[in-house]
């Protein structure tokens, strides 16, 4: 197996604790649209597919557009805000950025990504931040966005993630995967996707990756 030339990281239950902030951005929207807002347990499921796809289960075609510029308002000025590094992330990042460039892979929109990682102080552990837009809309577009740019060869990447969105994206674009069960994704679930590496705290992802060196 050839040894790692870059990490990807999700962003969204991996890095960030930003649950609160997204459950509040989903019932802000489904409020002000008018119409009822789903459970509990449905808002968490929309915690890694991307917006439109998440909207387009429960609005029809019409509303979507609207659904999502009011969620990124609501988040750009206040969900950003109501969002946590995960324990011991701080520490993960340095350690790593001294080995392996390290990258951003988000459905996250863009220009809301760079503002949550500058607002954790962790922007200068990355070389790079990538998120959703209307030209890379699902994870796999994303990381393709991010391979081609860097010219790098995907069997020497992997990409640490919390739900089978992430796991999905690997496949799709032969990156390899370390799943994190830290984070929004069911961890029944994501083995079924038979992830190359599974951490259950950070210090974990030290002990796979420092192995591949």
């Amino acid at each position: 197996m050839s040894s790692l030339s870059a990490i990807f990281f999700d962003l969204d239950g991996t890095l960030v604790d930003s649950s609160i902030g997204i459950h509040n951005g989903f019932t802000y929207t489904f409020e002000q649209l008018g119409v009822p807002s789903p459970d509990e347990k449905t808002i968490r499921g929309f915690m890694g597919p991307p917006l439109e796809t998440s909207f387009a289960s429960c609005l029809p075609e019409d509303q979507i557009e609207s659904a999502i510029q009011l969620y990124r308002s609501y988040y750009k000025e206040k969900g950003v805000y109501e969002a946590q590094l995960f324990p011991h992330i701080k520490d993960l990042l340095a350690e790593l950025a001294q080995q392996y460039p390290l990258y951003i892979t988000t459905t996250k929109n863009t220009p809301i990504a760079v503002d949550m990682i500058k607002n954790f102080e962790i922007d200068h552990f990355f070389n790079g931040i990538y998120g959703s837009s209307p030209q890379a809309l699902h994870k796999a577009d994303v990381i393709c966005q991010a391979l081609q740019t860097h010219n790098l060869a995907p069997d020497r990447v992997v990409i640490i993630g919390d739900t089978k969105y992430d796991m999905i994206g690997a496949q799709e674009t032969g990156i390899k995967t370390l799943a994190v069960t830290w984070g929004f994704g069911e961890e029944e679930e994501l083995m079924n996707y038979r992830p190359d590496w599974v951490a259950h705290q950070p210090t974990d992802i030290l002990q796979h990756l420092q192995l591949k060196r």
